[in-house]
């Protein structure tokens, strides 16, 4: 059963005028960012939107939508972990669900592992089960391949996956704002992945009983009103990036940021700003014992 994020920022209408409006939110420190107004479909503002970015772990976006968008897919699928999904992690270095061998979680429980505590091993576990092949190797090698057939019928032309999770052992794994914003969109049109994103946290009991608490990486959810999710993503090559939405009313918004320092407030900052907004926020803390991403 997943725990939803409260919201516990104020928010105070702020009319702005037509200079403000075109002259979009100040102060932005992203190399790359991108605000939709995700009903019309309209592009309210960007900054290099089409500039190629690696995007770290808002890859896992991607990894659940080839899940989710799988014809027929059922959700109470079990799925056995292995201990290679372990070791990827520890080789790695990598974001964990701390899934344990032998343990038989659901898909939609994985969906949680996967976008919650952006674990890697989750992901490499769904990889594995929706690739096609008679190898560990050739199913993930396939899944991705999905990935980026994916990407193409999304009109993400400039996107590139080498990767189930946005480890990318060549520096190939890239995009740019305006393809996430696209991909994210998609993503909440999806209520089993809208359900999965705005949970701050969740437990859930693997078959041996055996209970799992994952914490959402995502600060924004609880600490801005109207925050719905998406996914955060850190990495060497690609600094700190968050893919985020929010909903107000009937309007939903969707932002990308990449390679942002500042990049919980630069949210904060382009949703008031299409909101017309001044909303005070304190970001949600994590338990110190949950991952950060």
């Amino acid at each position: 059963m997943a725990l939803v994020a409260s919201t516990a920022a104020v928010s105070v209408l702020v009319p702005a005028s037509a200079a403000q409006a075109a002259s979009g939110p100040s102060g932005i420190t992203a190399k790359g960012a991108y605000l939709l107004d995700s009903g019309p479909n309209k592009q309210l503002w960007t900054k290099s939107a089409d500039t190629r970015r690696q995007m770290a772990s808002t890859t896992k976006i991607m990894t659940a939508v080839v899940v989710l968008d799988t014809r027929g897919v059922n959700l109470s699928k079990k799925i056995t972990v292995k201990q290679a999904y372990r070791d990827y992690v520890t080789r790695n270095g990598a974001s964990t669900a701390d899934l344990r061998t032998g343990d038989k979680l659901t898909v939609r429980q994985l969906l949680y592992g996967l976008m919650l505590p952006s674990g890697c091993d989750a992901a490499y576990a769904l990889a594995d089960t929706f690739g096609t092949g008679s190898t560990m190797k050739a199913r993930t090698k396939s899944f991705v391949s999905k990935m980026n057939q994916r990407a193409d019928a999304l009109g993400m032309s400039k996107t590139d996956f080498d990767s189930f999770d946005g480890i990318s052992q060549s520096g190939g794994n890239l995009s740019t704002p305006r393809d996430m914003a696209k991909l994210a969109r998609h993503a909440i049109m999806n209520s089993n992945f809208g359900t999965v994103v705005k949970a701050a946290s969740t437990k859930q009991r693997a078959t041996n009983g055996r209970t799992y608490t994952w914490y959402n990486t995502n600060k924004l959810l609880g600490s801005y009103n109207g925050a719905i999710g998406i996914k955060t993503g850190t990495g060497t090559a690609a600094g700190p990036c968050l893919v985020f939405a929010a909903k107000r009313g009937s309007r939903t918004l969707v932002g990308v940021v990449l390679n942002d320092g500042n990049r919980y407030t630069d949210a904060k900052k382009m949703l008031d700003w299409a909101y017309g907004t001044r909303t005070a926020m304190t970001l949600r803390s994590l338990p110190k014992s949950a991952q950060q991403d």
